[in-house]
Parts: structure tokens; sequence; C-alpha cells
């Protein structure tokens, strides 16, 4: 069983990490966008007009996973126990 302060520390850790991942990808994709949207659409076979779409799409659901699975139990915790 964890503790509260653990709890706590495990949340903001994973939240930190996980905002370096959405930064790291975000300027990925905004850099070398015209080579990443290549390879994909050779991988995948995805047609490079709709690629655009779903990076943003993915970077909005990622960011909205990180608020809520990480982002908001921190915070909760924070107020409960401080």
């Amino acid at each position: 069983m964890m503790t509260s302060n653990e709890l706590i520390t495990f949340f903001g850790c994973s939240a930190i990490i996980n905002i370096i991942i959405l930064l790291f990808t975000t300027f990925m994709l905004t850099l070398f966008k015209g080579f990443i949207v290549s390879t994909h659409s050779k991988l995948l076979g995805v047609p490079k007009n709709e690629l655009p779409a779903l990076y943003f799409k993915y970077l909005a659901h990622y960011k909205i996973a990180i608020i809520m699975l990480n982002i908001v139990p921190y915070i909760t915790l924070k107020l409960m126990y401080s």
C-alpha cells in the first residue's frame, strides 16, 4: 500500500515525464514535419493531406489524458494532504 506522499510524488513525476514527452513530440512534429509526414505516409498508407489533422488530434488527446490522469490527481492529493 502506498502512502499519500508516495502517491503525490508518483503523480507529480508521471506528469512531468508525460509533459516532456508531449513537448518533445510537438517540437519534432513542428521541426521535421515534411520528413515525418512522408515517412508515415509511406509506412501506413495514409494520404499526406490527412496526416496533419491526425497529428493534431493525437496531441490534443494526449494533452487531455495528461491533465485528467496525472495533473488532476496530483492537485487533488496536494490539496487534500497539505
